[in-house]
């Protein structure tokens, strides 16, 4: 009764304090190397440093803003509610410098309100409205205008007809024929701007007995459904007699992250830039192309649909243990994860003799057990065990970086498993930097992933602005393109047509 009675006043107190959002945290904590170290004792020791200079001097991500953009000149609308799908393609396109234009309805994308466990208190806010907003829409929504409109109106409508003639590229993720039924689809676009590229992002496709089936307003639940409908998801997780600590093996495991949505995000932007490459260099005109997220994954399902064919069979849950390799696999020790891979006859060896001058159980079970010497034959399930059950009790007593200071002595391929907090303090990805943080206008200091399409030495990729307020570029954007004024917008707005 009295731990019942405590329990009760703790729970009372809570209830009573106020939401506090978390202190943020400065970043770097520590600073990262200077070139010049680098040069001496990276590039110096391998007797590189002409190489070395060459790419500091031509992908360092001081002189981004100084180059040409690939794609500048070009033209995109984006349109979508929830996904993350036409966020990641646009994101990719205007990173390299195509014009872009996200629209979302007066409401807004309820993907602005996305949040971990519902809390405001991880949103970050507008300083001028105090309008919070998600951070996974900020980091998505690159290098983009944003603007306003219902196209739900017979005006809206109009509105967007004309912005669609002055475009190059739309990427569209509304449900299938929604904006078709809006006589806004690639039929009627096209009629009015032959030349556009008209990009469509779903699950499992418009067309087809399965295809996509969900209201405009429940689509996002379908980002699973991509994963689930190709193998994916069946084939990830652990068998039923493997269980790392205690956790519930046997059962399909889906991606922490909308992985899907990532990878048919990327597919479109290569079929849009592919498409815009036949239309100027061939004479061809625009074209419609439809991406979906349940094939994008199916093409990285490595060998599963082959070897069905090959043979019927269906590959199992194998955990993260890869059935083509031995040693190749995150192990624990003590302070979390090592990857080592040992996918050669040269690496494999190498990893025996690493561990055995400190366990020489390792060596003994080599000498033993000859099917640990064909590199076919141990990858069977008992060849992994033993091998597994062996590297994890040497590395057990040994902390990621001795392990990975021993492993890098015989020029094995190993490495820690990182957490997110040490990966924001990397200092490889400091220096170069794939971590990074933005001066944001309306939600301060951002700290983001750096665009995959920096490193180009003519034409780099380059993140101007994250995610802005729902809006916020609709004088600028409307006056640019069709010519409005104050007087007009207001006039729009007074409709509820932006």
């Amino acid at each position: 009764m009295a731990k019942e009675k405590r329990d009760i006043e703790i729970n009372s107190r809570a209830d009573t304090l106020p939401l506090m959002g978390p202190d943020v945290r400065p970043w770097p904590v520590t600073p990262p190397p200077d070139p010049e170290w680098v040069m001496k004792n990276v590039y110096a020791k391998r007797k590189a440093e002409e190489f070395g200079q060459f790419l500091e001097d031509n992908l360092r991500l001081d002189y981004v803003f100084d180059k040409p953009e690939a794609l500048q000149g070009f033209k995109m609308l984006g349109m979508g509610l929830w996904r993350m799908g036409h966020k990641f393609c646009t994101g990719l396109l205007a990173e390299q410098g195509m014009e872009f234009i996200n629209i979302e309805p007066p409401t807004g994308d309820p993907a602005r309100q996305l949040t971990p466990f519902g809390r405001e208190e991880y949103m970050l806010k507008d300083a001028a409205t105090g309008t919070p907003c998600g951070l996974d829409f900020l980091h998505e929504l690159r290098n983009a205008q944003s603007i306003t409109l219902n196209i739900e109106t017979a005006e809206g409508r109009e509105i967007y007809k004309k912005l669609a003639m002055l475009v190059d590229v739309i990427v569209e993720e509304y449900p299938p024929g929604y904006m078709d039924s809006l006589g806004l689809g690639y039929r009627h676009l096209s009629k009015l701007n032959p030349n556009l590229v008209y990009c469509w992002i779903g699950q499992r496709g418009q067309w087809g007995p399965m295809k996509d089936e969900l209201s405009k307003y429940g689509q996002w639940m379908l980002s699973p459904f991509g994963a689930c409908a190709n193998a994916w998801v069946s084939n990830t997780g652990f068998p039923p007699d493997q269980c790392p600590r205690g956790g519930k093996g046997g059962d399909p495991m889906r991606s922490g992250v909308w992985l899907d949505d990532y990878v048919a995000g990327e597919q479109a932007a290569v079929n849009i830039l592919a498409a815009l490459y036949y239309r100027d260099q061939f004479g061809g005109g625009g074209q419609f192309i439809e991406t979906t997220a349940a094939e994008a994954l199916m093409d990285i399902l490595d060998f599963d649909i082959t070897w069905y064919g090959f043979n019927a069979s269906i590959k199992a849950r194998t955990g993260a243990w890869d059935p083509n390799l031995n040693q190749y696999e995150w192990n624990p020790c003590k302070d979390g994860y090592m990857m080592i891979g040992g996918q050669t006859d040269r690496l494999w060896y190498r990893i025996g003799m690493c561990i055995e001058r400190e366990l020489p159980l390792f060596g003994r079970l080599i000498h033993e057990d000859p099917l640990l010497k064909e590199m076919a034959a141990r990858n069977a399930l008992q060849a992994l065990i033993k091998t597994y059950t062996v590297t994890t009790k040497w590395l057990r007593d040994i902390n990621r970086i001795e392990a990975e200071t021993k492993l890098m002595e015989y020029e094995i391929a190993a490495g820690p498993v990182l957490y997110i907090d040490e990966v924001a303090e990397f200092p490889h990805f400091k220096y170069r930097p794939w971590v990074n943080t933005i001066e944001d206008e309306q939600y301060g200091t951002v700290m983001y992933s750096e665009s995959c399409g920096a490193f180009q030495h003519r034409s780099p990729a380059r993140v101007k602005s994250l995610g802005r307020p729902l809006g916020h570029d609709n004088g600028e954007v409307y006056k640019k393109y069709l010519g409005y004024g104050p007087m007009k917008l207001r006039e729009l707005k007074a409709k509820g047509v932006i």
